[in-house]
């Protein structure tokens, strides 16, 4: 593709060298530069890209969007000087992929809980109303039927538009995506035309990275104020910021509750640990999935279906035959009769939502015993409270270490333990080892008894030290029962 089509929805401050030229491909990433490509050098968190312009040419950059140009510059190369490099990457990108998103409806899902149940479930169910679909998300991303392993909630701008071209090219029509804060904040979804956006709730994370609630909240609310007008919101008016993402936005805005006025509102008739009987605007309808949380879940893809064009009727058939996303409260039974229930939950909010559904469905006829940890390197301000809400709603709580990465994982417990007082401590025990945490809990349980092992879910590794081990709570769990 000619450079110059690449950049004409680039705001350019100046440009040294030709820009009729042949681009290969598109990179970021200096070490993946080869003959032909465009370098764009970013001002990342970790790294800055200018550093690496130089390595860049060495290895057949023919072009350089910057920041700043260098002092000394190369024969043959055009150097483009740009304000924002950050905010150009996800312009360039689609540009080169052809502009996917105008060949299909892309819908994106935002907040701090639900993103990867709700974007994986309708997938699922578009897929089961026959149309070819992709998927972006935590989890894994798909292109229709083809798994494409993931690194990241929402792909940096390349790899995304690399993604989103593949879907394009093979057929997809609809692509149902995660976007997390660091997306928006980080312009990952720059270029990007959406048929749809979805906004789930929004709970304290990422403070490590946002700094305040504020920034976090804005940084969601910035995805509902680009869509454009013949898009279409969906938003959660549980949740008190659930009016505040759509106040500016230009589309067509639908609501969803469980205990207000809505456009789409549900209602538990009936409830266990096999399922919910629902009534979602008058009609009932039974499904796989356990607790409140998960209501609205569903009512969002209820409420993004129906806004997309499908009838109630034919929505609600494939909501009864979708089943829960991989790691989110997943239930393992024992011979003995102990349930064990395996949930990505690692923020307070979703500690709460699975816990108080627990205790929904037991109704004081067995203890709960919550087995759980803390990231390190991530938000520390969210390690007491994830303590304080687990004794909250729990018999007994066993802390142990989750992801530590480059912190020691008895630093973290220490943190967490330190929202604890003296009566709280009563209940709580602290192992190190996450299988021996496990085990210990398993251990505890009688027969009637619920062990929740919250915070990897889906994960298969425990992150130490930049290794990635393998780990996986399903496994350690079925061995244990010996299942």
């Amino acid at each position: 593709m000619k450079l110059n089509v690449l950049l004409k929805d680039i705001q350019k401050v100046k440009v040294f060298g030709e820009e009729d030229k042949d681009i290969t491909g598109v990179q970021i990433d200096s070490r993946k530069i080869q003959s032909g490509h465009l370098f764009i050098a970013v001002k990342g968190t970790q790294a800055d890209g200018h550093s690496y312009i130089g390595k860049a040419i060495e290895l057949g950059a023919s072009a350089v969007v910057c920041q700043e140009i260098p002092d000394v510059k190369v024969e043959g190369v055009t150097y483009i000087q740009v304000e924002d490099s950050e905010q150009c990457v996800g312009h360039i990108a689609t540009a080169f992929y052809g502009y996917p998103t105008s060949k299909l409806k892309l819908v994106g899902v935002t907040g701090t809980n639900g993103k990867t149940t709700i974007a994986t479930l309708l997938y699922k169910m578009f897929r089961s109303f026959g149309y070819k679909c992709g998927l972006c998300s935590t989890v894994c991303n798909y292109i229709d039927g083809e798994a494409v392993p993931t690194e990241h909630t929402t792909p940096d701008p390349i790899t995304l538009n690399q993604l989103l071209g593949r879907m394009a090219d093979e057929g997809c029509e609809y692509a149902f995506m995660e976007v997390s804060s660091h997306a928006v904040a980080q312009h990952r979804i720059a270029g990007l035309n959406f048929a749809g956006g979805i906004f789930t709730n929004l709970t304290r994370d990422h403070l490590d990275y946002h700094k305040t609630f504020e920034n976090y909240r804005d940084a969601k609310k910035a995805f509902f104020d680009s869509l454009p007008k013949e898009a279409f919101a969906v938003t959660n008016v549980d949740d008190k910021n659930g009016r505040v993402m759509v106040q500016n936005t230009k589309t067509k805005v639908h609501t969803y509750s469980l205990r207000s006025m809505a456009d789409f509102k549900a209602k538990v008739l009936e409830e266990s640990f096999e399922g919910m009987c629902l009534d979602v605007n008058g009609k009932e309808v039974s499904v796989a999935f356990i607790g409140r949380f998960n209501v609205s879940n569903l009512l969002a893809v209820y409420s993004a279906a129906i806004a997309l064009g499908h009838q109630p009727e034919e929505v609600l058939v494939a909501m009864s035959m979708l089943h829960p996303v991989n790691g989110r409260f997943e239930t393992i039974r024992s011979e003995e009769g102990v349930t064990a229930i395996v949930d990505y939950a690692h923020t307070p909010d979703a500690l709460v939502n699975v816990l108080t559904t627990i205790n929904d469905i037991l109704k004081g006829r067995g203890e709960v015993i919550t087995v759980c940890g803390a990231g390190g390197n991530r938000d520390k301000g969210k390690r007491p409270l994830m303590a304080q809400e687990a004794v909250k709603h729990s018999d007994r709580v066993i802390i142990t270490s989750d992801n530590p990465r480059f912190e020691e994982p008895q630093d973290i417990i220490n943190d967490m333990l330190a929202g604890l007082d003296k009566e709280q401590m009563r209940k709580v025990v602290s192992v190190v080892d996450r299988k021996e945490a496990i085990r210990t809990a398993c251990m505890m349980a009688r027969p009637g008894d619920v062990v929740l092992v919250a915070g990897k879910g889906h994960e298969d590794y425990q992150d130490i030290k930049g290794v990635k081990h393998h780990f996986d709570d399903h496994e350690v769990i079925k061995e244990i029962f010996e299942i």
